[in-house]
C-alpha cells in the first residue's frame, strides 16, 4: 500500500453560489450556501486516501469547534490525523464564491498555523512515507523544514505551489515534482524543477512542457478543489510506481470527475470510479 504524508491546512469553508462575481461596489445575493471542512492539505489528503493509500496528515487548528470538526472529518476519512492545537487561535476559515460557469474565487483567513518545530514532531511519518505532498498555504519555514527532512530520509516531495510565492533554488533542487497551474507556472520558472506538471484546467495537464494529457469530457459544475484532487491522486500513483504519464492520466480523470459535482469533499472520487471512467474512455 502506498504511504503518503501530507502537510497543509484544514479549516471551515463556506460556499456560496451566484450568477456572477462582484462588480466594483456591487452587493450580490447568493443562490445557495453550504458549509464543509476544507483546505488544500485536507483535500489532497482525502483524495489520496480515497485512492487507497495510507495517509498521514499534519495541520494546525485552533482550540475551537471548527478544530474539533477538522479532527472528526480526518478520522472519518481514514486519515492518520496529526493535529497541532494552537490555544487561543481560531481555526482557518475560507469563503468560496462560485459563478454560473463553475469558476470560483476564494478568500481565506489563516488562523492557526504550523511552525517548523511542529514539523520535527512529524518526522517519523515523513520517514515512513513514499511521497511527501506539500502546498504553500503554510509558512515558508514549515515547508523548508519538511523538505529538509524528506531529503534526509530519501523521500520524494511533490510541491503544489499554491498560493503563489517565490520558491528558493534550494527547494527547487530538492523536490521531485512541482504542480503549478498556468498562472503559477509563469511565476515559478518551471525549468528549475526535475518534473513540472502544469495543470491546464478543462484542457488537461502538461508534463515537462512536452507531453500533453487531455482532460475528460464533463459538464463543469464547480472547479473548487479540482487541483487538490489532481495532486492527491498523482502522489498515490507515483508512490505505487506508475510512470509519470500514467499517473497524470489518473489525476486528470479524477479532477475531471470532481468538477462535475458541487463542493469539494463531496466531489472527490474513489479509486473504483476513477478507474471505471478510464476504462470507459479507452
Amino acid at each position: 500500500m502506498a504511504k503518503i504524508a501530507v502537510i497543509g491546512i484544514c479549516g471551515n469553508s463556506i460556499f456560496m453560489y451566484a450568477e456572477h462575481f462582484h462588480e466594483k461596489g456591487e452587493t450580490l445575493v447568493a443562490d445557495s450556501v453550504f458549509e464543509e471542512i476544507g483546505g488544500k492539505g485536507i483535500n489532497q489528503a482525502v483524495a489520496a486516501a480515497r485512492m487507497g493509500a495510507e495517509v498521514s496528515f499534519l495541520a494546525a487548528v485552533g482550540d475551537d469547534k471548527d478544530g474539533q470538526t477538522c479532527m472528526h472529518v480526518a478520522k472519518a476519512e481514514g486519515l492518520k490525523g496529526c493535529f497541532c492545537v494552537k490555544k487561543g487561535k481560531r481555526t482557518t476559515f475560507a469563503f468560496i464564491l462560485t459563478d454560473k460557469h463553475g469558476e470560483n474565487q476564494v478568500t481565506e483567513y489563516k488562523g492557526a498555523e504550523l511552525s517548523a518545530e511542529d514539523i520535527m514532531g512529524f518526522e517519523s511519518e515523513i520517514t515512513k512515507s513514499d511521497i511527501l505532498l506539500l502546498q504553500q498555504e503554510v509558512p515558508c519555514e514549515v515547508n523548508d523544514m519538511a523538505v529538509q527532512l524528506a531529503k534526509k530520509h530519501g523521500v520524494r516531495v511533490i510541491l503544489n505551489p499554491a498560493p503563489m510565492r517565490e520558491i528558493s533554488d534550494e527547494i527547487a533542487d530538492a523536490i521531485f515534482a512541482v504542480t503549478p497551474n498556468e498562472q503559477e507556472r509563469q511565476a515559478i520558472d518551471g525549468k528549475r524543477f526535475r518534473n513540472n506538471i502544469t495543470t491546464l484546467g478543462k484542457q488537461g495537464c502538461l508534463i515537462n512542457e512536452d507531453v500533453f494529457i487531455p482532460a475528460i469530457k464533463v459538464h463543469t459544475v464547480d472547479t473548487t478543489g479540482a487541483g487538490d484532487t489532481f495532486n492527491g491522486v498523482l502522489a498515490v500513483c507515483l508512490a505505487e510506481g506508475k510512470d509519470m504519464e500514467t499517473a497524470c492520466k489518473y489525476a486528470v480523470t479524477a479532477s475531471g470527475i470532481s468538477v462535475g459535482r458541487n463542493y469539494v469533499l463531496n466531489a472527490i472520487p474513489y479509486r473504483e470510479e476513477i478507474e471505471g471512467r478510464m476504462k470507459d474512455d479507452e
